[in-house]
């Protein structure tokens, strides 16, 4: 909204000439969302809080979480209230990678919305949509965003692969189920991953701010031709957008901390991760997420060989308890050091990511 109001008046007072750079509309769509989550954050918590939308905590979970029950949940709306009135103020809303980015972003959060409010409801952690509904919904969103994609002219349906950069195989209409399996795969990823005080918010935090550095790459032409990547034209607005989540979740995070004050849910959850997903095919560097949201992916991968290998070996386990945070905690790893050295791992595969664009 500033952008479209004030860079036209540009000619006339040259200091809003600036509206033009994304790195600048970047730093401010960062600085707004943060500060909107910061400032409102004490209010949200508070009509949570009378509203009594508590977290539930297993039985089967750590003793340690007890401590835990009746912490409000539902933070996301906080994280997608900020993000969204800074993305409003600050994108240029004639991006059409801008919209289907926002789009996944607040339609997930619609539908881990209505999961937090029927667990409230039920009064239940196994409560809320079905898991089948919960899929099908989160496909049926994907499948949207995929086919408004690849009609988009222009739009590539080549994919870029990390450390190859003359490997670019054209999937043609098959990209559309990978673009799903993507959408969909990272949302379930972060929501699994959200189990301990800011262990979601934290990698979701690196990744977007990785998400940042690539989207503004891949959307500029002679730094996407010096690097051999995929030029994507008008890809460089979702550096906006990765700015605008990054300031959302600083801003949560404050309050998300250890001891948490307040849980994103699903509805931050799943939004979050709609949103990295969602970047990451946008900007062609889809298998890259694999690398930057490792941390999601091995949290994810921890469910699905714990109950694999649960069915098949007649009750046994391969982990304490999953996913995979629990497995530590279990052993007697205290939550701070287990969430702290997720960060750091978060941290070195983002780290990692970003020199596959030289070591090529």
């Amino acid at each position: 909204m500033l952008y479209h109001l004030l860079y036209p008046l540009a000619d006339y007072f040259g200091a809003l000439n600036v509206f033009r750079y994304i790195t600048f509309r970047t730093i401010y769509a960062a600085v707004t969302a943060l500060m909107i989550a910061w400032l409102m954050g004490p209010w949200v918590i508070r009509k949570l809080q009378e509203l009594q939308v508590g977290q539930y905590i297993r039985e089967l979970g750590p003793q340690s979480h007890k401590a835990k029950a009746g912490t409000p949940t539902m933070g996301g709306v906080l994280i997608l209230f900020a993000m969204t009135v800074s993305l409003l103020l600050w994108g240029d809303l004639g991006n059409f990678y801008l919209w289907v980015a926002m789009g996944v972003t607040l339609c997930y959060g619609l539908i881990g919305f209505a999961d937090d409010y029927l667990k409230k409801v039920s009064k239940a952690s196994e409560g809320g949509l079905r898991a089948r509904s919960k899929f099908l919904l989160l496909a049926l969103v994907a499948l949207g965003a995929a086919l408004a994609l690849y009609l988009h002219p222009g739009y590539s349906t080549k994919l870029s692969v990390p450390f190859f950069k003359l490997v670019l195989p054209d999937l043609g209409w098959g990209y559309i189920p990978l673009a799903m399996l993507i959408l969909v795969g990272t949302a379930n990823a972060v929501n699994l991953t959200d189990g301990l005080d800011g262990l979601a918010a934290g990698p979701v935090l690196i990744a977007a701010g990785t998400y940042l550095v690539l989207s503004y790459l891949t959307g500029n032409a002679k730094t996407a031709s010096y690097l051999q990547i995929l030029y994507v034209q008008g890809a460089g607005e979702l550096a906006v957008f990765c700015g605008a989540v990054v300031g959302a979740v600083m801003g949560f995070l404050w309050y998300n901390a250890y001891p948490a004050q307040v849980f994103m849910g699903d509805t931050g959850s799943l939004s979050l991760g709609g949103a990295l997903g969602v970047t990451a095919v946008c900007t062609k560097h889809e298998i890259l997420l694999a690398l930057v949201g490792g941390l999601f992916v091995v949290e994810a991968l921890s469910v699905i060989l714990q109950v694999g290998f649960f069915k098949m070996s007649g009750g046994k386990r391969i982990f304490r308890m999953a996913p995979l945070h629990h497995h530590f905690e279990l052993k007697g790893w205290a939550e701070p050091k287990v969430i702290v050295r997720f960060w750091i791992i978060a941290v070195m595969l983002a780290l990692v990511a970003i020199s596959t664009l030289k070591l090529r």
